[in-house]
């Protein structure tokens, strides 16, 4: 078995992964929302600290796994570095106590086979991984193939959302706040512009959407009207994301298609994909909405690739993740 721990941002989680059979036999999350809400976003001392506590908590329910385990696992970057630390710590104590092998996993390999949880994997495929921190799509081969044909410029479509909730004071995090705002909203009530829209870039950027959401805001007479710049706003993000996939489908035909991430769980924005995807019959994968955010089970689920593959690092450096231009 694996052991993956996770500590990237704001979730302390832990999982064990059986290596044959791909078997999630563990996994528990502690989430970190409430603290941080009342700031409107992720504080990263105060995330530290709290790994500090919660890591080791659910540690100990894994003691029984500890005779079976053939190697540690922890993400290792990109993230908040004062919380990667937390898991890279307890990792390598992990490592060096029970004399087995550390991995070192980049977390957005890990929500790429946040997809193939208890799964085999299935390559190759283009991706849309879209997050509080990433927005970019990416061509899969393997494990050690992975090609970024586009990024955010600015803002990622996550963390815009997290914004624009936080300018209306609906606190941390946004994802799910505004996404429940914008069902009872009219989505075509504030003609926001899509972003790059006559750009030939295939690239994506949501500082300028935002400053228009701020000013629609501000110019609101009461919080009546929140929900109608809810719909809008999620609409253009998510037609701006469809615009530039629309773009560089003309260039790469998706056969498999998948979106991962947090803000993968929007069922307005997979419902907007699915559509796109029909005329060209590809296929749609996504992760159980349970495995979007982030999670140690899709860390376990890269481990098993790389155990395999004896992709280990030293306790030194840490530098096992496949090389690629992520």
């Amino acid at each position: 078995m694996i052991l993956s721990i996770e500590s990237s941002c704001d979730d302390s989680a832990i999982a064990i992964t059986d290596i044959k059979t791909k078997k999630l036999l563990f996994h528990k999350k502690i989430s970190q929302e409430l603290e941080h809400c009342v700031y409107g976003g992720v504080v990263p001392e105060l995330a530290a600290r709290l790994h500090a506590e919660a890591l080791p908590k659910i540690l100990q329910e894994c003691k029984p796994y500890f005779k079976d385990l053939k190697a540690v696992a922890v993400t290792s970057t990109p993230g908040l570095a004062v919380t990667l630390v937390e898991g890279v710590t307890m990792a390598k104590a992990i490592s060096i106590a029970l004399n087995i092998p550390l991995i070192g996993v980049n977390h957005l390999i890990g929500h790429i086979y946040s997809l193939f949880i208890e799964k085999e994997v299935l390559f190759p495929l283009t991706v849309l991984l879209v997050s509080g921190g990433h927005t970019q799509v990416m061509e899969v081969k393997s494990l050690i193939e992975i090609d970024t044909v586009a990024k955010s410029m600015d803002d990622s479509f996550g963390e815009s959302f997290d914004k624009v909730a936080k300018m209306m004071g609906l606190g941390y995090p946004g994802g799910p706040v505004i996404e429940e705002l914008a069902k009872n909203g009219d989505r075509k009530k504030y003609n926001f512009t899509i972003p790059l829209s006559q750009s030939p870039l295939i690239a994506f950027s949501y500082s300028g959407l935002k400053n228009a959401v701020r000013l629609a805001i501000e110019k609101a007479e009461d919080k009546s009207k929140y929900k109608d710049i809810a719909a809008s706003f999620e609409h253009i993000a998510t037609a701006h994301l469809v615009q530039k996939l629309k773009k560089y489908f003309k260039i790469t035909k998706p056969k498999t298609f998948a979106i991962v991430g947090g803000a993968s769980a929007n069922l307005y924005l997979r419902a907007q994909i699915e559509e796109l995807l029909k005329p060209h019959n590809a296929q749609l994968l996504l992760s159980e909405l349970k495995y979007c955010s982030d999670n140690a089970a899709m860390i376990g689920r890269v481990a098993i690739e790389m155990y395999e593959k004896k992709m280990f690092c030293d306790l030194d450096t840490l530098v096992s993740s496949p090389k690629s231009s992520l």
